[in-house]
């Protein structure tokens, strides 16, 4: 075994959970949480051989991940609108995966108030999201944010306080419906 391969090895041990959690944490899909777990190591595997190391091993890994994500929304999100002005879908569970998302690690009892607040997550602008995951749910310093998503700790501190505003009204919203039912 050579020294890149036993490299890549520790390094998929010691940041494979962390690396799905935070799949997992973006989009509220354990099949599609792997997968990007498995593309993230892919490259890193590719790529480890030119990490630079200007930022953190961790950081590093934590930008692909969160890219890789992004990404994958994205294009998830396109074959919606493919399947809305196409042929439909076979599988509707599919295109409303998001709404129905039961995260392994809430309390039964919790589950259909985590599904909403995955659901107002969700609809966060891109950057908002990020901020919000990484504080509250990864449990990260506003510091190691701002060397994440490569911005000032003031503009971590901005993003996360609109996060928070922008959950409450939409929360707000949500639970007016669900009184109404």
């Amino acid at each position: 075994m050579n020294d890149n391969s036993a490299n890549f090895e520790t390094i998929y041990k010691q940041y494979s959970v962390l690396v799905y959690n935070v799949a997992l944490n973006y989009l509220q899909n354990i099949e599609d949480a792997e997968e990007i777990t498995q593309d993230v190591f892919v490259q890193i595997s590719h790529s480890l051989k030119n990490f630079n190391q200007k930022s953190s091993l961790k950081t590093w890994i934590y930008r692909i991940t969160i890219n890789k994500s992004l990404d994958f929304i994205k294009q998830k999100n396109s074959k919606k609108y493919f399947f809305v002005f196409g042929s439909k879908s076979n599988n509707e569970a599919e295109i409303k995966n998001t709404s129905n998302f039961e995260h392994p690690g809430v309390l039964l009892e919790s589950k259909e108030n985590s599904a909403l607040l995955f659901e107002v997550i969700n609809q966060l602008p891109e950057n908002q999201k990020t901020a919000f995951i990484l504080s509250k749910l990864d449990g990260l310093s506003n510091p190691e944010i701002a060397d994440i998503m490569k911005v000032s700790v003031s503009s971590v501190e901005s993003l996360i306080f609109r996060a928070k505003t922008n959950l409450k009204e939409k929360l707000a919203i949500k639970f007016k419906e669900y009184r109404k039912k």
